[in-house]
């Protein structure tokens, strides 16, 4: 072979390789493309509830700081966002507030974590709030119907006979039984769980302490993978540099426990409180939570999430946070509402 030959055959074997290394690296690039913490940036967002729903879609059902704050009490209203490649999250709109609830205390206020499930052709949405003006010692758990996982969402009621504690949660089993937990605002108050009716509105036997748990402080949330029964929950300890509590969990092999403690699976985010929510997604388990990297203000807070892998023997590995926003850094709104 000529000189001048060889060296075009090199130039473009050298040009193939290269190629080849370029769509390498683009096709693992945009495998992992994702939208980047925090997730919701027009509006600040807080104890994510993470759902997906038969149409394929990821649903995210939290609460909202209202700007400017006023400590932790003005959390009025309840906005669903939704996705389906992780990367452009739509805003749903407000889907509930509290001058929607009748039985409500009458300052409004004080509509803390929520969350939502799907049973009996229905979605039910269980939300903390007050009933009295000494809100701490009135809390109820409301819930609301709609057949729309959006919009439509009315009032019903609220599970009557529970202890005034917060952060609802519901895990719906493989054989359709529904399970209800709750648990915080009262210093020292364990979790408590229990069976639901299948009028998804009232306990049937009665509430019971969730055994097992260290440390626990609110925010329980329950779910199954391969045949184990998982509770993430922050614990109440304070962290030095890096503000705010650890996301612990617990391992079961009943919904209802007795649990046992397996330790934290992500530390402090830096804002005050810890909340999150966990789901699998095409194939992909992701843990949901709060920081305040917008805002630089623990009541000014903002949803995020990232991936989370298994061990062999089903143990949790610790998550990694990630997101570069700067303290005090605001983005303009790029979610839009559904007409």
């Amino acid at each position: 072979m000529k000189t001048k030959q060889l060296q075009q055959y090199l130039l473009f074997c050298v040009l193939i390789f290269v190629n080849a290394g370029f769509s390498a690296t683009t096709a693992q690039t945009n495998s992992s493309k994702r939208a980047e913490n925090p997730i919701i940036t027009h509006m600040f967002t807080a104890d994510p509830t993470a759902r997906v729903w038969k149409d394929g879609r990821l649903y995210l059902y939290p609460s909202t700081d209202v700007n400017p704050p006023r400590g932790c009490d003005l959390m009025d209203g309840y906005h669903v966002f939704s996705t389906d490649d992780m990367v452009t999250w739509t805003d749903h709109g407000e889907i509930l507030h509290s001058r929607d609830v009748e039985w409500g205390r009458k300052e409004g206020g004080f509509m803390w974590a929520p969350d939502c499930v799907y049973k009996n052709g229905k979605y039910y949405y269980y939300f903390p709030h007050p009933s009295g003006t000494d809100w701490n010692a009135t809390w109820k758990i409301g819930v609301a119907v709609s057949r729309k996982p959006t919009s439509g969402f009315k009032v019903k009621g609220y599970i009557k006979g529970l202890d005034p504690l917060i952060d609802p949660n519901v895990f719906v089993d493989d054989d359709s039984q529904a399970y209800f937990y709750h648990g915080g605002a009262q210093k020292g108050h364990p979790v408590k769980g229990g069976k639901l009716a299948k009028n998804m509105m009232e306990i049937e036997g009665g509430m019971q302490d969730m055994v097992g748990l260290e440390d626990f402080h609110e925010g329980p949330f329950v779910f199954k993978r391969k045949g184990i029964y998982y509770l993430i929950y922050p614990d109440n300890k304070r962290n030095g540099a890096v503000f705010g509590n650890n996301m612990c969990y617990a391992i079961s092999t009943q919904p209802l426990g007795p649990w046992e403690y397996k330790g934290v699976i992500m530390d402090p985010t830096g804002a005050e409180t810890s909340h999150g929510s966990v789901v699998e997604y095409k194939g992909q388990w992701y843990l949901f939570y709060h920081n305040m990297a917008i805002s630089g203000k623990g009541n000014l807070r903002s949803v995020c999430f990232d991936k989370l892998f298994f061990n062999e023997d089903g143990t949790i590995q610790k998550v990694i946070q990630t997101g570069s926003l700067s303290k005090g850094k605001f983005i303009p709104a790029v979610q839009h509402p559904l007409p």
